[in-house]
């Protein structure tokens, strides 16, 4: 009698792949705009994937949500109205909900599907859905931030990679639609990719050039993420006004009390300091 083994595979370069033994699949679908994939993983608990690529595991998702929520968080002095792009499986907003002091949070998904999918399956994600600050807008990021003008303290962009459906999220276009969607003092946090792998690291740099074009302090910061290619993962942190490591409230955000796995004030000020390997990537374009 033969023992089937089910396993989920991504490439992260041609010649190293990721896999992660399957328990069993729980959801598919083709939502139009891309493919969704719910599993239940041996080691790794629930896994969604779009279009065959890993957007978060049950395990270690709290590294990447905690890390693009609240280092923004700890700097703007009194952020009351926060604006999400992408993040459908809701592990943004679950963070952002942690906080009795925000009025509103505004989400921008162009997929109801990975909404609905994560109400679902995911609900140690999507959990932050059902607060009353919460307003979902199901459409296109760009076209949404097209109208906006000085309305958010923070945006955070949890977007997929830069191609498809995420594409349009990494322009300048999009970019400078954040900065004039910003208040004066406004801070944009966007995940960044990884520098670790030639492809992805030349995506990193392309992104950050573009970004600093736009705003005056722009810095990225670092975090271990196991299953993202090569586990080093980028994010960016870009400010009209606040410096990232200089206007920390660490003594503000300690006293909120608020419960975190990765995530604390010491850590928030040593993840912007960075390999050489990536500060050589990122020589003459980050500005401090």
């Amino acid at each position: 009698m033969s023992n089937i083994e089910l396993w989920f595979s991504e490439k992260h370069t041609e010649n190293v792949k990721l896999s992660l033994k399957i328990d069993k699949q729980l959801y598919s679908a083709d939502s139009g705009f891309q493919r969704i994939d719910i599993f239940e993983t041996v080691d790794f608990g629930r896994c969604l994937t779009l279009d065959g690529f890993l957007m978060l595991t049950e395990r270690d998702e709290f590294v990447y949500h905690e890390m693009i929520t609240h280092v923004p968080m700890a700097v703007h002095p009194d952020p009351k109205k926060i604006l999400v792009v992408g993040a459908g499986d809701g592990g943004a907003v679950r963070e952002l909900v942690k906080y009795s002091d925000i009025k509103k949070i505004d989400m921008v998904e162009i997929d109801k599907a990975v909404v609905d999918a994560a109400k679902e399956y995911l609900p140690f994600t999507a959990a932050g859905f059902s607060d009353e600050r919460v307003t979902v807008y199901y459409e296109d990021g760009l076209k949404f931030i097209r109208r906006v003008e000085d309305e958010y303290d923070i945006i955070i962009v949890d977007s997929t990679d830069p191609f498809g459906n995420g594409e349009v999220l990494f322009t300048k276009e999009f970019y400078g639609s954040c900065y004039k969607a910003l208040k004066d003092d406004g801070i944009m946090v966007n995940q960044h990719e990884s520098a670790f792998y030639q492809n992805d690291a030349a995506a990193m740099q392309k992104a950050h050039k573009l970004i600093t074009q736009c705003f005056g302090i722009s810095r990225l910061y670092q975090a271990h993420i196991p299953t993202y290619p090569s586990g080093n993962w980028l994010f960016g942190f870009s400010s009209k006004k606040y410096h990232p490591i200089r206007d920390i409230k660490a003594r503000e955000w300690n006293a909120r009390g608020i419960v975190t796995k990765y995530y604390n004030t010491n850590l928030h000020k040593g993840a912007f300091a960075l390999p050489n390997y990536v500060e050589e990537i990122l020589k003459n374009v980050e500005k401090y």
